[in-house]
């Protein structure tokens, strides 16, 4: 299976094996309705696959990977790398930039990291080199991770890694099927999302942020009780229309319910299966020594 090369928050990858059984065989058109870091969508086999998500940069970037061609690609990554005097210690080890494994690059990189982010954040032309910048630097940023700020600045800090084997493997393999892919990269909320161009034959996959647990997408009010009811409609809208979904949530996590997700698939015990899931522990968004207090993630199928 491929792997995305974001370490994109809530991703789905260590779950692939047990939710892709329960996807239908034959798909023509498949949404990934909150694609994030892509990591279903780029292990489906459909006649076309619709991308969507409302982080219009990290649409851009999965544009670029599959626009630009991948010896392009790697010529920036590494030329940026350079430039910048980025650390590369698949190339010249720790010991080269005074650093060691266990405590990470931070150290060195966070000067080098500074400058590029100064630049990028000044860049007014969003072009292929642009978004390949921006590869770079959540590569380098803390966590991997992708995050602006109201004024459209990246403003996360420097991180512990470096674009190591790892990375370059995920981001080839990545580039190679999204390259192959008849996909499309949609911006949209999922309320203005267009149903009437899907069929019986089309499957639609949600994996939205989730009510009760914590993580950058659900604080200061980006996910609320009323997100949720509306999600729930537009699956209800979605099965009225004869339209297959899968759902990814949770229905307890850490002492918390999510009533209002309970209370619709109780309601609609006869139209909807929830699939319970064994879920990996070493997942950045729920890792926890106390297993008794992990969540209780579900898949919910109409199908």
């Amino acid at each position: 299976m491929i792997q995305s090369p974001l370490n994109y928050t809530g991703g789905k990858f260590k779950l692939l094996p047990q939710i892709l059984p329960y996807f239908p065989k034959n798909i023509n058109v498949f949404v990934d309705l909150f694609c994030g870091g892509c990591n279903v969508g780029i292990n489906i086999e459909a006649n076309k696959i619709i991308y969507n998500d409302l982080n219009a940069h990290l649409l851009y970037l999965y544009n670029t990977f599959k626009n630009l061609d991948k010896e392009s690609t790697f010529e920036w990554i590494y030329q940026i790398i350079d430039k910048y005097e980025l650390s590369l210690v698949s190339k010249n080890g720790y010991d080269y930039y005074g650093c060691e494994s266990s405590k990470g690059l931070g150290k060195y990189n966070k000067e080098h990291f500074m400058k590029l982010r100064d630049d990028f954040n000044k860049i007014q032309n969003e072009d292929y080199y642009y978004y390949v910048m921006l590869y770079v630097i959540i590569v380098y940023a803390f966590n991997n991770q992708i995050r602006f700020n109201s004024k459209g600045e990246f403003n996360l800090p420097v991180g512990k890694r470096d674009f190591n084997n790892k990375m370059a493997n995920k981001l080839s393999d990545f580039i190679d099927k999204i390259q192959t892919q008849n996909c499309k990269f949609t911006c949209q909320d999922f309320r203005e999302f267009d149903v009437s161009q899907l069929s019986s034959d089309d499957f639609v996959y949600v994996d939205p942020p989730y009510l009760i647990t914590c993580a950058t997408y659900n604080e200061q009010g980006g996910w609320n009780e009323d997100s949720e009811r509306d999600l729930l409609a537009f699956l209800d809208k979605l099965s009225e229309k004869n339209i297959r979904f899968a759902l990814s949530n949770v229905l307890r996590s850490k002492g918390k319910e999510n009533l209002i997700l309970i209370e619709w698939l109780n309601k609609n015990s006869n139209k909807y299966r929830a699939i319970p899931l064994n879920y990996s522990y070493s997942n950045s968004n729920y890792q926890t020594k106390d297993k008794s207090s992990a969540s209780e993630e579900v898949l919910i199928i109409n199908y």
